[in-house]
């Protein structure tokens, strides 16, 4: 019997020449699907005859409703060793084997940083600007002696925070289980929550999502930055109230917004961010690199050899 192999969300379409698929097996077809699907009736429609699904995490999401939909599923693989879309209890009930990857975090902080330098320096803005004739049309703000606010003192913002010293920041952390040992040892001063959002000049979000963390970036925290300050975000867009960042922007509250993640992906058309000349959008990019490509998929072809085997490997839990 032919086992199915479904990859989704595959945009670039890239997957099947990073990774040796033909190692699975003759018996293996693999198939590469590079549009997203929204809908859940689509996708369970979709993957109705597939054994194994991979996923980039936090495309698809895999909730209860969808898995009980897929009775043929028998191993998901999810990039990265953490997926906040995937109902991992649903899956072990159905005992649908759920495996991992590595996935490297240096790429997530570098585009975080040109973000920041995008704002601060209105590059796009200028970009458009020399495109249609118009010459120096802003004033930038330079890095040195500015404020450097780390939501967030993790992997991921401790490296943001260590490119804020180079810079010549001034730099301060919060989250709720920081230390101020853990801060000083990332160059990080530690303040509380409300110093870090009204100190700042730029305020970058590190945070993980979790049901602690979804709106923990409200509007009272928005209204203690400075009307100069910049807010950045390459975390998950829930983190963050969208419809009081959007007012807040529109208001001219604050200077502006780079942002790589959004509550709903791929971001409507329609979407109110999307009208505003005050933010600098990139469409979740943080991780697309080619080095991060080059270890996912071929760790997602390992997982699936090795469950072929008996001897999963990279065992998410439930």
């Amino acid at each position: 019997m032919t086992l199915r192999i479904a990859i989704l969300d595959d945009y670039q379409q890239v997957a099947l020449k990073l990774a040796d698929w033909a190692s699975i097996g003759a018996d293996a077809e693999v198939v590469s699907f590079g549009d997203h699907q929204a809908d859940e009736a689509a996708v369970a429609a979709r993957l109705a005859d597939f054994d194994v699904v991979c996923i980039m995490r936090e495309r698809t999401p895999f909730r209860r409703s969808l898995v009980e939909r897929l009775p043929r599923l028998k191993l998901l693989v999810t990039t990265g060793m953490r997926n906040a879309a995937v109902d991992l209890p649903a899956l072990a009930e159905r005992g649908v084997t759920v495996c991992g990857t590595g996935a490297p975090g240096g790429p997530t902080a570098e585009l975080t940083w040109g973000l920041i330098l995008a704002l601060m320096r209105q590059i796009p803005a200028e970009d458009r600007n020399l495109r249609a004739g118009r010459w120096q049309q802003t004033v930038g703000q330079e890095t040195a002696g500015r404020t450097l606010g780390v939501l967030g003192l993790g992997r991921l913002g401790a490296k943001v925070a260590k490119i804020g010293q180079a810079f010549d920041m001034n730099v301060i952390a919060w989250s709720p289980n920081l230390t101020a040992e853990r801060a000083a040892e990332a160059g990080a001063r530690l303040v509380s929550k409300a110093e870090l959002f009204s100190q700042a000049d730029v305020v970058t979000i590190h945070v993980v999502l979790s049901d602690r963390s979804r709106g923990l970036v409200g509007a009272d925290d928005l209204a203690r930055m400075k009307p100069s300050a910049y807010l950045v975000n390459t975390a998950r867009g829930p983190i963050v109230d969208e419809a009081a960042l959007v007012a807040a922007l529109r208001e001219r509250r604050i200077a502006g917004a780079g942002l790589d993640v959004y509550g709903v992906e791929p971001i409507p058309a329609d979407h109110p961010l999307l009208g505003l000349d005050n933010t600098v959008l990139t469409p979740h990019l943080g991780y697309v690199t080619e080095g991060t490509y080059a270890q996912v998929y071929p760790e997602t072809v390992e997982d699936i050899v090795a469950w072929r085997k008996g001897q999963p490997i990279r065992v998410l839990g439930g």
